[in-house]
């Protein structure tokens, strides 16, 4: 399959392409050319297929033309080594429990994916070292880290903002070492983020080294999110419960909620999409007026959702085609303060004895405000609630277990090299590699 840029000056490219390159040469993000739609039998008896079965025929859908079955059927076996459980909340809301992966976070799902595609395509090519840069508000430099820790042939750099993801956050990725070199920019994430793309149109940086990006604008990152809609769904409607779907997608950068807006093209039924958002209410204000506005993001208790310029914006209003109107008719939108916030974590604690973390309180919250009657809804609960300790701790008044998995990364040395938002100073740092 090909695929196009959102901006439609660059030429066609192919997946591994795509995946490599990571950005269009004319600054665009990639889209297929096709979103296949699945058969009508899928949805008969996806209610009785596993999570790797539904993912698979998901996967094939984007990806088969391009690799072959039996390595695509691996990668994704691979990928989804943890369940994403459908857990009740309300007796009409559920929460889609994606923070059951090796770092606890949702991305953990595509970044997982892109690691071992990328790995494929690499050895295909025997080509030189690819240098994967990752700018992360939390959750994904972690996710990604973790993903592509210790694949051959692949350096990643994980750029940060200094000050402004959880300590338990920034654990997870600046303690690994080996192919993982973490970056704490002097900046927000919007700055990681410029830094990443003036990367990709620096060419003496090119020439020098071959980048790509694992961020949500690559499509081996978000389109492999898609897998988790569908297994939502197979989960409701064995519950008898699917027939009016709401999904809720706590919505930072939009490449978790395009991912469902393409399942949904696919053929998923679900009815319609609340993205909910926290003081950084860009897309909200655009669906109220009909006019983007990007701005400096601003600091809140969701920091993972700090994003004042959402780069996966350009795919939605390219899926369709511009239209406000459209737009508006499949999405809706809420924002939250931090105030809201904490009190749905409180509240939902202590009514329904289930703990929240600040970006799932933003789905949660959005669903009990926007839930119409006869409808069911989930909600992405995108991380676990400890990776927000000190948060939540004093939101709940109480402490907040550590699971495992995370206890082992905060026993480790942080590892991070210091960093100007100056493109020059992260362009001179990089032509020494």
């Amino acid at each position: 399959m090909k695929y196009y840029s959102t901006n439609g000056k660059a030429d066609r490219a192919t997946l591994q392409e795509a995946v490599v390159k990571g950005l269009a040469g004319d600054k665009g993000l990639f889209m297929p050319e096709v979103i296949k739609h699945l058969p009508d039998a899928v949805f008969e008896e996806i209610q009785d297929l596993s999570f790797q079965e539904i993912a698979y025929r998901v996967a094939d859908a984007f990806f088969g033309e391009d690799v072959p079955a039996d390595t695509l059927k691996q990668i994704v076996c691979d990928t989804l080594n943890f369940d994403c459980p459908v857990v009740k909340v309300t007796d009409r809301i559920y929460s889609l429990e994606l923070f059951h992966g090796p770092t606890l976070a949702f991305k953990d799902v595509g970044a997982r994916f892109m690691a071992r595609l990328l790995g494929y395509f690499i050895r295909q090519e025997g080509d030189r070292q690819v240098n994967v840069l990752v700018a992360t508000s939390g959750d994904t430099g972690s996710a990604v880290a973790n993903g592509f820790l210790g694949v051959e042939g692949i350096h990643v750099y994980v750029l940060y903002p200094k000050g402004k993801v959880s300590a338990i956050q920034e654990c997870q990725f600046t303690t690994l070492g080996q192919n993982i070199t973490a970056l704490e920019i002097d900046g927000v994430f919007d700055d990681c983020q410029a830094l990443v793309k003036n990367a990709f149109m620096d060419e003496e940086l090119n020439r020098h080294m071959k980048l790509t990006s694992a961020n949500s604008i690559n499509v081996a990152r978000f389109l492999p999110q898609a897998f988790y809609y569908f297994y939502a769904y197979a989960q409701m409607k064995k519950l008898g419960k699917a027939d009016q779907l709401v999904v809720c997608v706590p919505s930072g950068n939009f490449g978790n909620i395009t991912a469902g807006l393409f399942g949904k093209v696919m053929g998923l039924p679900i009815k319609r999409f609340i993205a909910a958002n926290n003081a950084n209410d860009i897309f909200y204000n655009y669906l109220q007026t009909g006019n983007y506005n990007p701005r400096p993001s601003v600091q809140t208790i969701a920091n993972a959702m700090d994003v004042g310029d959402p780069s996966n914006f350009a795919r939605i209003y390219d899926l369709y085609k511009g239209s406000h109107e459209a737009i508006a008719a499949e999405i809706s939108g809420t924002t939250y303060t931090d105030r809201q916030i904490a009190e749905t974590v409180k509240d939902c604690d202590e009514k329904n004895g289930y703990l929240l973390d600040p970006h799932g309180a933003c789905g949660f919250r959005a669903m009990e405000e926007g839930l119409r009657e006869g409808e069911y809804g989930v909600f992405l609960e995108t991380a676990h609630p400890a990776k927000f300790q000190s948060t939540v701790e004093h939101i709940i008044g109480r402490p907040v277990s550590i699971p495992e998995k995370l206890a082992a990364f905060m026993k480790g040395e942080k590892k991070s090299i210091p960093m100007s938002k100056d493109f020059a100073d992260f362009k001179a740092f990089l032509m020494k590699e």
